[in-house]
């Protein structure tokens, strides 16, 4: 995890340039770009990789931001843990969150989730969903993104950069696979610690979610 609150952090910027970006436009990114721009002082949790474009333009507005790259994080072997007695190789779902999502109390008023449920592990997402509504503050926002299908060009995974419009700006950052695919009951399910979740629809293969804590 990175911790950045009024820093700068250019880790995307060898990794492709603007020519490689592609443009979607965002109903969810829309509506809560107006909530960020009527507040003051939020705190921003961003779970996707690293984009310098992102903490730039949340400190722009006066906001802090904290960075998490779970997808990376969660594909890593360390992870897996064999069973004793022959049982089956688990994932250390407690190792990880302990590792991984740990604000050391603090709270966030706005999480960017982007994609990062579809390429988690089924067995660590609910764990991960619950600790993210741990740290969000009564009334915090939540904006998802839930892919309709596992294969096909715009399921690689990306980095999302915010823009100061209803675009958001997306740009390959690594080689993992859509895990899995969610309906609409089950995102339902997936957020049903929240107070309340608003869809919006899309023309493309992305379904979006704003939640509210």
């Amino acid at each position: 995890m990175r911790n950045i609150f009024g820093g700068n952090d250019n880790s995307d910027s060898t990794r492709g340039t603007e020519m490689d970006r592609v443009s979607r436009h965002s109903s969810g990114w829309k509506e809560l770009l107006k909530y960020l721009k009527s507040q003051e002082s939020l705190r921003i949790l961003d779970i996707g990789p690293t984009s310098s474009t992102n903490i730039n333009y949340i400190t722009s507005l006066g906001h802090s931001i904290y960075m998490a790259n779970l997808v990376e994080e969660a594909s890593k072997p360390e992870w897996m843990v064999a069973g004793a007695g022959g049982e089956p190789v688990t994932f250390d779902v407690d190792g990880f969150l302990a590792a991984n999502l740990n604000f050391s109390g603090r709270t966030f008023d706005v999480v960017i989730f982007w994609d990062t449920a579809d390429y988690l592990p089924e067995v660590l997402l609910p764990q991960v969903i619950s600790r993210i509504h741990e740290a969000m503050q009564p009334g915090g926002l939540m904006l998802a993104f839930f892919h309709t299908k596992a294969t096909g060009p715009e399921t690689g995974f990306s980095r999302y950069h915010l823009t100061d419009t209803d675009v958001v700006q997306m740009q390959r950052a690594g080689n993992y696979p859509v895990l899995h695919t969610y309906n609409n009951r089950q995102v339902e399910n997936m957020l049903s610690g929240f107070s309340n979740y608003r869809f919006f629809l899309a023309k493309d293969n992305l379904r979006e979610v704003i939640a509210t804590r």
